[in-house]
């Protein structure tokens, strides 16, 4: 089963285009913004960023963000750079 929430602002209302996406029956969990995946959550296996996404607008990095507890690009670049985020293609853009 998929499960869809909207990500919420510091207000804690719903923002539009901003998505958590929840397959239930595997655990992989995805950050959407707009149409784009930025995040997909692979339990056992880790965390991956779209290469080109991941940093496409102060939106997206603001809810990236949130989604995954960093507190900023710095901190994202910092785990993209050790190896705790891997860099990939989610969006077949090639």
């Amino acid at each position: 089963m998929i499960k869809v929430r909207n990500m919420t602002n510091k207000n804690w209302r719903q923002v539009a285009n901003q998505f958590i996406i929840n397959n239930t029956e595997n655990g992989i969990e995805y950050f959407q913004s707009y149409a784009a995946t930025i995040v997909k959550n692979v339990p056992n296996d880790g965390i991956y960023l779209d290469e080109y996404y991941w940093d496409y607008s102060v939106t997206t990095g603001r809810y990236r963000n949130q989604y995954l507890g960093d507190s900023g690009i710095a901190e994202t670049r910092k785990k993209i750079a050790d190896g705790t985020y891997k860099l990939t293609d989610l969006n077949n853009r090639r």
